[in-house]
């Protein structure tokens, strides 16, 4: 397979996981663990323009790759972002997002992230 082909399906992979894990967000009422006032409303608020933006980099990404390597290394900065917060509660002790899908969800978030920019890097390096 191509290499943009498979930096194109890592970005889909990575995108589709972080969406899921909003999903998995509303359940664990991630409002609560950030202190965001206005509980779900707000929280719905937010994920429009974080989605929207995950959704435009996508289209960006498949329409030109070159053009659109900025999003794509949004998306797994976005992703390393969003695991490192997580770790954060996590060790100081927060019983949210404990089930084992949203572990799975979690971890694979890590690993597509890293693996986006491990990609990322060898194109840089084709000839």
């Amino acid at each position: 397979m191509p290499m943009q082909d498979r930096l194109r399906l890592l970005f889909l992979a990575n995108a589709t996981i972080l969406i899921t894990h909003q999903i998995d967000a509303a359940y664990w009422h991630e409002w609560e663990l950030f202190l965001i006032p206005g509980g779900n409303q707000i929280n719905l608020l937010l994920n429009i323009p974080i989605i929207g933006l995950v959704m435009y980099s996508h289209s960006r990404v498949v329409a030109n790759l070159k053009t659109g390597l900025p999003y794509y290394k949004l998306l797994a900065c976005l992703g390393l972002l969003t695991v490192g917060i997580h770790a954060f509660f996590f060790f100081q002790g927060s019983e949210s997002f404990i089930q084992p899908m949203s572990i799975a969800l979690m971890l694979a978030t890590f690993i597509l992230s890293i693996w986006q920019l491990v990609a990322l890097r060898r194109l840089a390096n084709l000839p």
